[in-house]
């Protein structure tokens, strides 16, 4: 029976050790120390991107023209999970052009939000007399997916969110997410691109894939543990199944 017992022993120290994971698989920024990040990496405008765009200057009436009145049913308090349909605002066509007041069509995709503000307020300057410009992405989403606590599509309110942000908004990843391999879907120039992250080492911050872009598609894959235990009895009651059976059919004949 001595033997037995061990048997038993060895079997659920297997199944212990299988289903723990070592520390280094949930710890994000291990051996983190001060790492400095690549600012270059601005968020641009791009076809699809509906805008709004508010003109301010000294003559009220002279503006009214160029703002487009703010429909009843638009969320103006907007947060992550406003949601909705934005009605009014300036859509940035396949072409990469909005069609302004007075100013016509004006290419804005491929400018940062920092470029397409200075080009509206200097072609503004043959109307208005030191006009202020304001521009908001209004449909920046980004989608979360697979495991984390509250996968879904999120809207951000302002032109810069960053991975970290984005799982944190979610209520960041289940114990049994994998850190090491989280997939980015990101379209360039029409090209759907994947990037692979590592967040558990801090060197991700570093990649093109931190800083996040208009309609991001992120997907935590669950670990091996979890996948198995959905299984119909899962790996480690399979085990101990087995190591009950062995034991009962023993005691049975050795009785």
């Amino acid at each position: 029976m001595k033997i037995l017992y061990h048997f038993l022993f060895i079997i659920t120290s297997l199944v212990f050790f299988t289903n723990c994971a070592s520390r280094k698989a949930f710890v994000y920024f291990q051996d983190s120390k001060d790492v400095k990040i690549n600012s270059n990496n601005q968020l641009k405008l791009k076809h699809g991107d509906n805008l709004q765009i508010k003109v301010f200057g000294c003559d009220e009436e002279s503006i009214k023209i160029f703002n487009i009145p703010i429909s009843n049913n638009q969320n103006n308090n907007r947060n992550y999970f406003s949601g909705g349909i934005y009605s009014s605002g300036y859509l940035i066509n396949k072409n990469g052009d909005i069609d302004f007041p007075l100013l016509g069509e004006i290419k804005l995709a491929e400018l940062t939000i920092e470029e397409a503000t200075d080009l509206l307020k200097n072609k503004l300057n043959t109307y208005l007399k030191d006009p202020k410009v304001t521009i908001q992405i209004q449909n920046f989403k980004i989608t979360v997916l697979g495991d984390v606590k509250n996968p879904g599509t999120i809207e951000v309110p302002h032109e810069r969110i960053n991975l970290i942000e984005a799982l944190g908004i979610v209520g960041d990843l289940n114990i049994t997410a994998k850190r090491n391999n989280i997939l980015l879907l990101r379209e360039e120039d029409g090209i759907k691109k994947q990037y692979r992250i590592d967040i558990t080492n801090k060197d991700f911050i570093n990649s093109p894939a931190y800083y996040l872009v208009q309609n991001d598609v992120i997907y935590v894959e669950a670990n091996k543990a979890k996948i198995n235990s959905s299984n119909v009895t899962g790996s480690s009651s399979i085990l101990v199944a087995i190591a009950s059976l062995i034991i009962t059919t023993v005691n049975i004949i050795l009785k």
